[in-house]
């Protein structure tokens, strides 16, 4: 546990300097923050690099696009917060989550890439999901409120699940995603960045995640999602 423990604390002085611009707080204190992980050194992305171009060249064949795609087990990433963005590509670079594809990518990404991937994502403006194929069934809706509220879902995510910061958008999410996403923190096979996540979806009954997954998956209102951020 104290390994663990450390491990997270030097990762969050590394994601710090991620997140906070290149010349905040000087240049004297860069280096020794930096030698708290393996990551390599940031380097700020050339004015000329597009990462939309970017985007468009590595993320779209998998995300699409617009950042929402059908692809089985892809996260929808328009609507997402570039701090969001920014963990989770952090956490990929550093193995801390496991991916085949992600992980291949995100290890060859400079500190610069993180934060311009992270900001162009940010800038994806939220795309309503395809209506279902059939209604929602509602004792299942039902139970899935219930379990959203008891497990802390609407107050950490917000009122109509569209996060913000370090929380992600999870209303429309693909459920195939949400499902598999809420078994691995239930499991533990899938770190968060925080024990937050992992800590609610332990309270939850396994047979119940699905339920979790189908309600948030047709969250009420998420096909209004694209009106804002």
């Amino acid at each position: 546990m104290i390994r663990g423990a450390a491990g997270l604390v030097s990762g969050a002085a590394a994601l710090a300097l991620l997140v906070v611009p290149p010349d905040a707080g000087g240049q004297q204190k860069a280096p020794a923050a930096r030698a708290a992980t393996s990551a390599p050194p940031a380097a700020a992305a050339p004015a000329s690099v597009s990462y939309a171009q970017r985007f468009a060249g590595l993320c779209a064949a998998c995300h699409g696009a617009n950042g929402r795609t059908d692809m089985p087990l892809t996260p929808v990433l328009a609507g997402q917060p570039s701090l969001y963005a920014i963990t989770q590509l952090f956490l990929f670079r550093e193995g801390r989550r496991s991916n085949e594809a992600m992980t291949a990518i995100a290890r060859t990404l400079t500190d610069g890439d993180l934060r311009g991937f992270s900001e162009y994502i940010g800038t994806l403006p939220p795309v309503p999901a395809p209506p279902p194929a059939t209604p929602p069934d509602p004792a299942r809706m039902a139970k899935g409120r219930a379990l959203a509220e008891q497990h802390k879902c609407l107050f950490c995510h917000g009122a109509e699940l569209r996060g913000g910061q370090q929380v992600p958008l999870i209303a429309g999410q693909h459920e195939d995603y949400l499902r598999e996403s809420l078994r691995g923190f239930h499991s533990g096979t899938r770190p968060g960045y925080t024990q937050a996540m992992t800590a609610a979806v332990s309270q939850i009954a396994p047979e119940d995640l699905d339920t979790l997954a189908y309600y948030v998956a047709r969250f009420p209102g998420a096909a209004g999602a694209s009106s804002g951020k």
